[in-house]
Parts: C-alpha cells; sequence; structure tokens
C-alpha cells in the first residue's frame, strides 16, 4: 500500500513576496530529485476567466505552473475559494455559509504522489473570514509549513518571532527571498538567532532585477495601449521605469544610467523620444494620444523597440506601471528559468526534504 502524500504548505507574510516563484522552484528542484508532486492553491487570489458564454472565474496561477512543470490532472488540486470582493461581501452577509475548511480535508481523499505543495494566501491571516487561515489550514491537513518573505531589513526578526508563535512546530523553516546584496551579511547575523528561535533560514535568494520585471506585453494590457509598432517585440522585459520630461541633454545623462526602461513621455517630445531611442530602453510610452513623427516610428523599428501609445496623463500612466511592478507576475519563460536556477542554487532542498521525512529518488 503507499504512503500518503506528505503536505506543505507554502505561506508568506506579506502580498507579492514572490511565493508563487518560490513554490515553481522548490517544485521544480523536487522533480529533479525525482520525487511525485501535486500541487494546489486552495484560495484563488489571481484569478481570470474561462472562455466562453458560461465563464468560469480560474486560478491563472495554478494553470500556469500546472502547465510550466507538467502535471497530470489528477495531480492538480481544486481551488475551494475563488477571493473576491464579491465573495467577502456574502460571507459577510450570511449567502455563503459553506465550510471550506471541510472541503479543504477532502484533500486527503484526492491527494497523490509523495509531496503535496498548497500555495497560501498572501500573509498568514487572509482567508480566515472563511476557516482558511494559513494555520486553520496547516492543521486541517496536518501540513508542515515553510514560510516565503522578502528581506527588507533586520526588522524582520519580529514578523517571524510572531509567525513561529502562532504556527509552533508546523514550521520547517523560512525561505528569504528578494535579499538585497548589501543585506546578506545582515542576514547572516540574525540567521543564528533566529535558529535558536526555531526559525530554521532554509534558503536566501539574492535580488534579481529580472524577476522584478514586467514584460512590454503586460505593460500593453495594463495600460491597455495601443503598439504603433513592433509587436512581435512585446515579450523584451522592463526593469525600469523612466520620465522623460526635461530638456535632451539632462534626458540622455538620465537615460544612460538606466537598463532595460520604459520611457513615459509626451507623443510631442520628439528630441526625448529619439534620446530614449539611443539608450537601454525596452520600450517608449507615448501619452496624450499624440501619434510620434515617421522619424521616430522608423528608427524604433530599425533599433526593434515597441512604441506603445495611451490616452493618458503621465501622472496616470506612472502609477498604472508602479503598480505592475509591485505586483509582478512570473509568467515568462524567462522569468520561470532564472527562479529555477536559483532555488537550485540558493535553496537547501535536501534539508526540506530531510524535515518533510522524505528521501531523493534515484533517477537514470
Amino acid at each position: 500500500m503507499p504512503k500518503p502524500a506528505k503536505f506543505l504548505l507554502v505561506g508568506s507574510l506579506e502580498a507579492y513576496s514572490g511565493k508563487s516563484a518560490i513554490v515553481l522552484g522548490m517544485a521544480h528542484q523536487l522533480q529533479q530529485k525525482g520525487l511525485d508532486i501535486a500541487y494546489g492553491k486552495p484560495i484563488g487570489t489571481c484569478l481570470g476567466t474561462t472562455p466562453g458564454a458560461e465563464a468560469e472565474p480560474v486560478e491563472e496561477d495554478v494553470l500556469f505552473i500546472a502547465q510550466t512543470l507538467n502535471l497530470p490532472a489528477q495531480r492538480i488540486l481544486p481551488t475551494l475559494l475563488p477571493l473576491s470582493e464579491d465573495r467577502i461581501l456574502q460571507r459577510i452577509n450570511g449567502s455563503d455559509s459553506t465550510d471550506y475548511l471541510q472541503r479543504l480535508q477532502h484533500y486527503h481523499q484526492l491527494a497523490e504522489g509523495d509531496v503535496v505543495l498548497l500555495e497560501g494566501a498572501g500573509t498568514l491571516t487572509e482567508g480566515t473570514l472563511f476557516g482558511l487561515a494559513l494555520l486553520d489550514m496547516a492543521e486541517a491537513l496536518d501540513a508542515a509549513v515553510v514560510l516565503v518573505t522578502r528581506y527588507h531589513s533586520s526588522l524582520i526578526v519580529d514578523s517571524l518571532l510572531s509567525a513561529k508563535q502562532q504556527l509552533g512546530d508546523r514550521l520547517l523553516g523560512v525561505l528569504m527571498n528578494d535579499v538585497p546584496l548589501d543585506q546578506l551579511d545582515k542576514l547572516h547575523q540574525i540567521q543564528p538567532f533566529l535558529e535558536q528561535q526555531g526559525i530554521e533560514i532554509l534558503g536566501a535568494l539574492p535580488s534579481n532585477a529580472l524577476l522584478r520585471s514586467v514584460s512590454v506585453r503586460e505593460l500593453v494590457h495594463q495600460l491597455n495601449a495601443e503598439v504603433l509598432c513592433r509587436p512581435d517585440r512585446l515579450d523584451l522585459m522592463v526593469e525600469s521605469l523612466k520620465i522623460g520630461a526635461m530638456n535632451v541633454n539632462s534626458a540622455l545623462e538620465y537615460f544612460r544610467k538606466a537598463h532595460n526602461m520604459a520611457v513615459v513621455t509626451g507623443g510631442d517630445r520628439t528630441d526625448i523620444q529619439l534620446a530614449a531611442l539611443e539608450t537601454s530602453t525596452q520600450c517608449l510610452i507615448l501619452t496624450g494620444h499624440l501619434p510620434p513623427s515617421p522619424t521616430i516610428l522608423s528608427r524604433a523599428e530599425d533599433l526593434e523597440i515597441p512604441i506603445l501609445s495611451v490616452d493618458l496623463d503621465t501622472l496616470t500612466t506612472v502609477e498604472i506601471i508602479d503598480r505592475a511592478f509591485g505586483q509582478v507576475r512570473l509568467h515568462e519563460p524567462i522569468k520561470v528559468q532564472a527562479v529555477c536556477q536559483m532555488m537550485g542554487k540558493h535553496a537547501n532542498i535536501e534539508r526540506l526534504l530531510m524535515k518533510l521525512g522524505l528521501t531523493p529518488v534515484a533517477t537514470a
């Protein structure tokens, strides 16, 4: 009789901590060690809809991770709660009285394989209204927990101590994500203290500009922009945002300091547009719905730089792009490759397996 699958719940202390990326990288490493992986996200927070007249909500991260890992249907657990404002209001007014924790326990019957990786919501407490806070889920499934958190400074210690108090022995360890290079020494200084408190650091992934980047395609989507040239280059990745609102000499100096940038400027600023095209620009975003000159379009075509036109003012455009950077998604192959490489190099998967009581399977 096969052994029951181990449940590993991956949570985070704050939203947009890179949890989905860590889950994907972790799953890839476990597969590389010959383990049979199942995956699920009980609370859906990245919702799309299926095409067709009867559009159903789908969890986009689940679809992406399942496809990337080539998981068969029986290794994908259903999302129980598509979280939305409407669903919260239904819960509050009593029209949704579903026992979600009971539904979660049905995972025991569905779980197959060696490890079931479950991705928690954005924080330890998200889902409390529905009985699906991280600790609720861990206890219902008898799951171990790994936390993902961005490392900003040693102030993270308080949050980790509080998490340990809540999760107790269920907390196997912490994966530090997006650690600035100049903070690595400080992290090494606090690590012995954390481990004395029973909080083991299972990995520290350094900051990576690519993982914080946004594709030009995503900017087109977020801005509802018109693509004026090079629609074949929308997979370019944007790492920084610059605003072209100064004189051209200042702009050149300003642009030369940046790398893989999107430049937002007025559609009538031909001088700024030319300066941007001659530096490390991944796309030009022209505000005010003003068309660029034929010279600009021709030069952008030659340099393979997309130009986007938006019917928005500069301030609104910048706010939308900033929000896109703050909610970066993983859904580009180049990011998947980077995450898997970083997890292989900087995460102690062997230690995680040992704490889970699992043994790598020899592969040919």
